[in-house]
């Protein structure tokens, strides 16, 4: 059979999530201190993960390896192994982005919405979208960040759990 030629740009989009149970910090509790898209915020509670528990950047890893057509995160970094236990999630999202690279693509831009009572994060929303763009090398414009309320349903909006959801659109380079 002859191959056809692809007239579509070559895109790609991925769709990445997360979602942590959120605990006292410790010594209180299991939880780690509350990191959101690489910005520490001072809450009695934290994320209950393996690493970090950044939700934000976890999430983007999976939009990232998700678009690639990878493994998720918990696949190329699993919880079982040692080595990631409190790893700043940072190099998870600059390993995503050597394997875009590699890949031959380039982010064109992120969507990431973020899903939790508290703390309110847009006093620091630009802090985390430079997070973000710093660690995959793209501008800010290229990063959207929105932060929701579950308006008080479920775990999420029992301030119990912290949800994120990221969007991200790749081009061949």
């Amino acid at each position: 059979m002859e191959a056809m030629s692809n007239p579509l740009p070559a895109l790609r989009i991925g769709h990445g999530y997360d979602l942590h149970r959120l605990e006292a910090v410790a010594p209180q509790g299991a939880g780690r201190p509350f990191v959101l898209g690489g910005a520490r915020f001072d809450h009695p509670l934290g994320p209950v993960g393996h690493s970090d528990g950044d939700a934000v950047y976890h999430a983007v890893v999976d939009a990232l390896l998700g678009a690639l057509g990878r493994p998720d995160i918990g696949q190329a970094f699993p919880d079982t192994d040692p080595a990631w236990d409190g790893q700043d999630s940072a190099y998870f999202v600059e390993r995503a982005r050597s394997e875009v690279a590699a890949a031959g693509f380039g982010v064109v831009n992120l969507d990431i919405t973020v899903i939790c009572e508290r703390p309110k994060l847009s006093p620091r929303k630009g802090e985390m979208i430079a997070n973000v763009a710093r660690l995959l090398g793209i501008g800010v414009d290229q990063v959207n960040l929105k932060g929701k309320t579950h308006e008080k349903v479920d775990a999420v909006g029992e301030g119990r759990a912290v949800e994120v959801h990221v969007v991200a659109l790749l081009a061949k380079r």
